[in-house]
């Protein structure tokens, strides 16, 4: 059903924590249907590398800090990430992105300490490098809707679909419209870098082990290896929150044995 409310009217809340291809909802395109979709979602990733760049090993760090709402984790956070190389339009749309799956207070309470972060490195003379806004209009309505669906498809590997989006189909509607959408459209950070963000969140977070499966599928869709996925989990063990580094780790070999057992 094609909806035309515009996005601004949307209220997804933590829509994307139901990232429901994890529930085993998505139909299974044939195999041709299949090799379309991986070309397509690799057009949207970077080189593949089989380790993180120190900035990209900042990413999962800052978000699984955020979703915790440990702020003197998540500060000293931000001050790797910026060392690290990542600019302030990058930090700003991490935690901006992460309210889809954390919820707008630890996002706002995230920007705040950002804003802290920032202000307290220029008072010690460190000038970070603002980066860039997205440099494309995102589009809106039918457009927006198509465009959303478009996106999450690559990352899904299929079209999402099933018994749950005939129950609530608006529910998909917020998640291709905005978070796919809105969101993924927004081309100031990189589709690598979202996941990076997404699994460092949800692996931080209690109950959504199977939307983070899922993510650790999309992560390397659009990418990433297992051995970056890997070092994921170093980091999140380095951080000293072994649960999140139990729940990422099961994570990955759940979905890597999936993927072996297809093949």
């Amino acid at each position: 059903m094609t909806n035309t409310t515009p996005a601004s009217h949307f209220k997804p809340g933590a829509l994307a924590a139901a990232f429901v291809l994890s529930l085993g909802l998505a139909i299974t395109p044939n195999h041709a249907a299949q090799d379309s979709l991986k070309s397509q979602a690799m057009s949207n990733a970077q080189p593949t590398a089989e380790t993180l760049s120190a900035k990209q090993r900042a990413i999962p760090l800052i978000a699984a800090t955020m979703a915790t709402s440990n702020m003197p984790k998540l500060n000293a956070a931000l001050n790797q990430g910026l060392d690290a190389g990542l600019t302030i339009s990058e930090a700003k749309e991490i935690l901006v992105q992460l309210y889809a799956y954390t919820g707008f207070p630890r996002s706002l309470n995230a920007l705040t300490e950002l804003m802290k972060v920032v202000e307290q490195r220029k008072q010690r003379g460190i000038q970070d490098a603002p980066g860039r806004e997205p440099t494309r209009d995102v589009p809106t309505g039918d457009e927006l809707l198509a465009v959303g669906k478009a996106n999450q498809t690559r990352i899904a590997g299929a079209p999402v679909q099933g018994p749950l989006f005939d129950f609530a189909p608006v529910i998909n509607q917020y998640l291709q419209a905005h978070l796919f959408g809105d969101i993924f459209e927004r081309d100031n950070l990189d589709w690598q870098s979202r996941e990076l963000a997404t699994v460092g969140a949800l692996a931080a977070t209690p109950g959504v082990e199977p939307q983070l499966r899922s993510h650790m599928a999309a992560s390397m869709r659009v990418g990433l290896t297992a051995s970056q996925l890997r070092q994921v989990i170093q980091v999140l063990a380095d951080n000293g929150d072994a649960d999140a580094t139990k729940r990422a780790r099961e994570a990955l070999d759940t979905h890597l044995a999936g993927a072996a057992g297809r093949s």
